[in-house]
């Protein structure tokens, strides 16, 4: 009776600890001052105009990536496909707005931005889909 009680306490203690480090890791991912790729979104009052290449061989990413952005509030404006293959998603920001491209470079996680600046393009950035991202599992919200 005795080595049973003390086996259930055991499996308690560790049901209670695998739960609590469960909660702490997803406080620390969604804490305040932290930002999810699911919260952010195109700025309030701004249309972020937005060009979105497949850099891939994979069929259908841009489309998929387009639904993503859009879903997020980013006006993309042209999709399309770009010769060659790339590893890492490129944020182009061609408008002088670091800050947006910061954004859709989250969304689009992992991604590196780099700006090229561009007055004569209607475009504030130009994305380059790499073979790195993946579209996300949860249904998209047109």
């Amino acid at each position: 009776m005795r080595r049973r009680s003390i086996a259930i306490v055991a499996i308690a203690c560790a049901l209670f600890g695998t739960a609590a480090t469960l909660w702490t890791r997803a406080g620390r991912a969604e804490g305040p001052g932290r930002v999810t790729p699911f919260a952010v979104r195109a700025p309030d009052g701004v249309r972020v105009r937005v060009q979105v290449l497949n850099g891939t061989k994979t069929r259908g990413l841009a489309r998929r990536a387009t639904m993503l952005l859009r879903d997020r509030g980013f006006d993309v404006v042209e999709v399309g496909t770009i010769d060659g293959v790339f590893d890492t998603t490129l944020v182009l920001d061609l408008s002088g707005h670091p800050e947006w491209a910061s954004r859709v470079a989250r969304v689009l996680s992992p991604g590196r931005v780099q700006t090229r600046a561009d007055s004569s393009r209607y475009l504030d950035i130009a994305v380059v889909l790499g073979s790195t991202w993946r579209p996300p599992s949860e249904p998209f919200h047109p």
